[in-house]
């Protein structure tokens, strides 16, 4: 039928249209719902017992709606890519980004005179770094939507290291999938999933660390082992000729660049300057949260106090480096803000549209150059975006056919009459399959638990098991499934293809749900604490 590989729209518009088609052999059902305050929060949750056959609603001409209702529901990622978009290109612009990037890689080269440095290898080195730290933000706080705003600043940096945008990607977006897996203190997914099924919080954490640890081993090692293959032979990557667009963005002129500090850009500078001192008084301190632990810390002071003092040091030399020091106090900010402040993708996406207003400020430009600059970032960005509301038009017919319950209904029952090992092999499988459906792992704890928490006492198995085999279940897919707005966002601000990922990502998936399966082993064979 097709003479080439499918456009990535057209692979998620047949998506939607196998959905619409389950629609009409999937009978309709669904499970009664209440609220209840899970970890302080209200939930909505199925209740126990409660499913019945409805009428299910063939879907028809409802898939040609899927874009303008997946637009609907993934408003708030859509718009938050357009805004980092077009701050970023404000930014980039200033060829800010470039100069960094470019003093980056010198001193690395510095680097590889250290004899042990060189023999580990410093890029080894520092993609390995990164990773953990996404990872750790994934297991933490479950950083996702956010790692969309990273991927602007990690895909340019591995195509300069001699790498493709599949290791940017792996950099940011896998390494905060591998801690979502491990999910040692994540709130939205161990947190919900153990308050419903009425577990201390956060328990089994000794356990859900090793589980932490052996998975970023695992993914870092693979990652490593794919980036010495392209740095060998560049075009042995998939996306060679996709990263095409991000190797003639490189500046060949950084060298020869004029250095020099405009006269706004100290004003900025005094401007946000004050802005933090405002903040500082405000908010004096901060309770840091970290999984049920919390620490109070004058955070707002201290970042406040960094700024005051780099920023006065970057203006000195360059507004390049000026616009450099924004982004990074713009990133400790995100960290300070998500941890302590709760911030999610409308705050984070006005923190990166203010960057880019107060950079192209800095730069001198003009209003007009300015909107210009945000215009040609969100044009650049614009299928990113698109493909994501398209995205979520699967789930929207899935749901507006009424057969999401009945999906979880039948799939809970096939788990009758097996044993431990087996029944929580077979939750595993099911919360990978409903994954794929629904990539939100709050929602999936909320439509889930509260069926397989109960079974699990049926068959005598640990609850927090039973747990266990929901977060590894809800980790892995995320890297693969079209319905999640965020692999599509990171994949369409990447500029690599849907078909190409997959063809890339399998393999890795494969070892990881093999791998899931063999940790899940432990949980129902071994005493470990808190099972």
């Amino acid at each position: 039928m097709f003479k080439k590989i499918p456009h990535t729209y057209v692979i998620v518009f047949f998506a939607i249209l196998v959905a619409a088609i389950l629609t009409w052999i999937v009978p309709g059902g669904e499970f009664d719902r209440t609220s209840t305050v899970v970890n302080g929060v209200e939930r909505t949750i199925i209740e126990k017992g409660s499913f019945h056959s409805v009428d299910s609603e063939p879907q028809t001409w409802q898939v040609f709606a899927a874009l303008f209702k997946g637009f609907e529901r993934q408003a708030g990622i859509i718009i938050f890519i357009l805004m980092i978009g077009g701050g970023f290109w404000i930014v980039n612009s200033s060829k800010a980004l470039d100069i960094g990037i470019m003093r980056f890689l010198k001193r690395t080269e510095s680097l590889e005179k250290n004899i042990i440095l060189k023999k580990i290898g410093v890029n080894n080195l520092i993609i390995s770094l990164i990773m953990i730290l996404f990872s750790v933000f994934g297991a933490v706080f479950g950083m996702s939507e956010e790692t969309i705003a990273f991927i602007i600043i990690l895909v340019p940096l591995s195509i300069s290291m001699g790498y493709d945008s599949i290791v940017g990607v792996c950099m940011v977006f896998v390494s905060a999938g591998l801690g979502f897996a491990g999910a040692v203190l994540n709130p939205f997914t161990v947190g919900i999933a153990q308050g419903i099924a009425d577990l201390p919080l956060f328990s089994g954490f000794e356990y859900r660390l090793f589980m932490w640890v052996v998975l970023n081993v695992v993914g870092i090692i693979w990652v490593l082992r794919y980036a010495r293959k392209i740095k060998r032979n560049p075009k042995a990557s998939l996306v060679y000729d996709d990263d095409a667009y991000w190797r003639s963005r490189k500046s060949d002129d950084i060298e020869k660049m004029t250095y020099y500090t405009p006269k706004i850009a100290w004003g900025v500078y005094a401007f946000i300057a004050v802005c933090l001192m405002i903040f500082t008084w405000q908010y004096p301190l901060t309770e840091m949260k970290i999984g049920n632990a919390s620490l109070t810390l004058p955070m707002l002071p201290i970042v406040s106090g960094l700024y005051i003092i780099l920023g006065l040091l970057s203006l000195r030399k360059s507004v390049h480096y000026f616009i450099l020091n924004l982004l990074l106090f713009t990133i400790l900010f995100l960290v300070v803000g998500v941890m302590g402040y709760a911030w999610y993708i409308e705050e984070i996406a006005s923190l990166f549209f203010a960057m880019g207003i107060f950079a192209g400020v800095a730069m001198n430009y003009s209003p007009n150059r300015i909107t210009k600059e945000f215009l040609e970032g969100t044009r650049d960005i614009l299928s990113a975006a698109l493909i994501v509301g398209l995205a979520g038009g699967i789930l929207v017919v899935l749901e507006d056919g009424r057969i999401i319950d009945s999906i979880l209904h039948h799939l809970a029952e096939s788990m009758q009459g097996m044993g431990k090992l087996g029944s929580v092999s077979v939750m595993y499988v099911i919360q990978n399959f409903i994954n794929i459906i629904i990539p939100s792992g709050s929602a999936k704890a909320a439509l889930t638990m509260p069926v397989m928490a109960p079974f699990s006492d049926l068959v005598n198995l640990s609850r927090q098991a039973t747990v266990v085999a929901f977060q590894l279940g809800d980790g892995f897919t995320n890297m693969i499934t079209p319905t999640s707005g965020v692999l599509i966002g990171v994949l369409g601000v990447a500029k690599i293809p849907y078909d190409k990922w997959v063809k890339w990502i399998t393999p890795f998936m494969v070892i990881l749900i093999i791998l899931g399966w063999l940790l899940l082993i432990p949980t129902v064979m071994m005493d470990l604490n808190g099972f």
